[in-house]
């Protein structure tokens, strides 16, 4: 019989999977719960990109350790349901506040990723392309992003990080604007353990 549970998630430390999930078979031998899937995010290496209207978050991130980073607030304001003149001048305005945003999150991304050949951190010392093997240790090895899908996608266009795109990524566009603690928990949540557990009957 086909199942069409969708289960709970839980996120679990990588360094604390391997006990929480002997406790978690012993607890559950014949039931209740069981596990639906677990899913790794396996790259040590991370460029993480997390901009909102409000704000933005860039880093680099070996292991659980936050290398280089920049965050920041530019305001884009909201929508307007004004008419006429005043908002198509609003939407211009608007779109203007769009486009600066993504310029300076991508000029940010570029500096603390050492991908911008112009500020001098794009040396021999810089990124290859990404590799499986033979790769630099500096390297970013993985993505992380969050925050407004079309941002993010725009920031991304930037020829300066267009690589990015070929790495494995985990995305968060669940987070609020992107502040020191929300580029924290970001992290945390990027290097957990995703388990998707089902409690059983009556849930």
């Amino acid at each position: 019989m086909r199942s069409d549970r969708v289960g709970r998630v839980v996120d679990v430390a990588p360094e604390r999977y391997a006990a929480w999930r002997e406790r978690f078979d012993i607890a559950n031998h014949d039931g209740p719960q069981r596990i639906l899937s677990v899913e790794t995010f396996e790259p040590r290496h991370l460029a993480v990109v997390l901009v909102r209207r409000g704000g933005y978050a860039v880093a680099r991130v070996d292991g659980s350790t936050l290398v280089a980073h920049k965050v920041g607030t530019r305001h884009v304001q909201s929508r307007t349901a004004a008419g006429g003149w005043s908002q198509q001048r609003f939407a211009r305005r608007r779109g203007n506040q769009a486009d600066e945003l993504v310029r300076a999150v991508a000029d940010h991304a570029a500096r603390v990723l050492g991908l911008d050949p112009s500020s001098g951190t794009a040396g021999a010392s810089a990124p290859r392309p990404f590799q499986s093997t033979g790769q630099d240790p500096s390297t970013p090895w993985g993505l992380v992003v969050g925050g407004d899908r079309a941002l993010v996608r725009d920031v991304l266009t930037d020829p300066r990080l267009r690589r990015l795109e070929e790495l494995p990524r985990r995305e968060f566009h669940d987070i609020g604007d992107p502040k020191r603690a929300v580029l924290d928990d970001v992290l945390r949540r990027a290097r957990a353990v995703r388990v998707t557990i089902d409690d059983g009957p009556g849930t």
